[in-house]
């Protein structure tokens, strides 16, 4: 069992050096952490909308690639790994964490549509960054259009076509837990959505069934918690492709239940 939090990234990347050499290179460019820093910008200051910014990038990343190694372990293949665009597993692996540090940067530009911004954003950066870890000509080309798609898919409504999307997009919807939800409400925003996220607490991941290997527990306050994950993580989870594969908790003080798929006795 793995708490979502910000320390997931530095658990799934400490034993690959090409994955630590991809996220340092991410940490320290200057035109990415701008990018993100202006995403935060338009998304909290403007929109009063929750944290889009760097600390969500890496929440996303760790938990993504949680979630790809829960996968893998019942017999998951990489989607990119299967058609022969990636040729290891730690390249796959690279695809869902460039992929998830780059998902929001389009808010740079504005939130509408801000999946497609992005997309083509990170082009650019990609043709820029995937030099420096040692890919060249057509082997940056088909990673660059597999975390794009990756990118481009997080919309609610767009389905993800591969198991790395699929990762990414659950895990942009796991970002939910008390400190992190609840940069809305500091700012006065008292709609349904911040009234709901202040109620969540924690949210942790675990394996589940052989039929359902992903558990995800969201532990609330009281079910008033219950409008966050129907407004933001069931829709990410019906597109993402993976669907089949979760299982969502509720826990409460006082019980525990089913919640996605529906349960009889939610």
């Amino acid at each position: 069992m793995v708490i979502v939090s910000v320390q997931l990234i530095h658990k799934n990347i400490d034993t690959s050096s090409l994955l630590k050499s991809a996220f340092k290179l991410l940490e320290e460019d200057v035109e990415v952490s701008e990018l993100l820093r202006i995403s935060n910008t338009m998304a909290v200051t403007r929109l009063r909308y929750n944290d889009h910014g760097i600390m969500h990038a890496r929440i996303v990343a760790g938990i993504a690639l949680e979630l790809l190694d829960i996968l893998m372990n019942n017999n998951v293949i990489p989607t990119t790994l299967r058609d022969g665009t990636t040729k290891s597993i730690e390249e796959a692996k690279l695809v869902v964490l460039m992929a998830s540090y780059f998902h929001d940067i389009g808010n740079a530009v504005h939130r509408v549509n801000h999946e497609y911004i992005g997309t083509f954003l990170a082009k650019d950066l990609l043709n820029r960054l995937l030099p420096k870890l040692g890919f060249a000509d057509r082997r940056v080309i088909a990673l660059r259009q597999e975390i794009m798609h990756a990118i481009y898919a997080t919309e609610y409504n767009t389905k993800c076509l591969t198991v790395e999307c699929g990762v990414v997009k659950v895990s942009d919807g796991l970002d939910m837990a008390e400190g992190r939800a609840r940069i809305p409400y500091r700012l006065g925003k008292l709609d349904m959505h911040a009234l709901s996220a202040i109620t969540i607490k924690k949210v942790e991941v675990e394996q589940g069934t052989k039929e359902k290997p992903i558990k995800i527990v969201v532990h609330m306050d009281e079910y008033a918690g219950v409008f966050q994950l129907e407004e933001v993580l069931v829709p990410k989870i019906k597109t993402s492709g993976i669907g089949d594969y979760i299982e969502v908790y509720i826990s409460t003080p006082t019980r525990q239940a089913k919640f996605y798929p529906i349960s009889a006795t939610m």
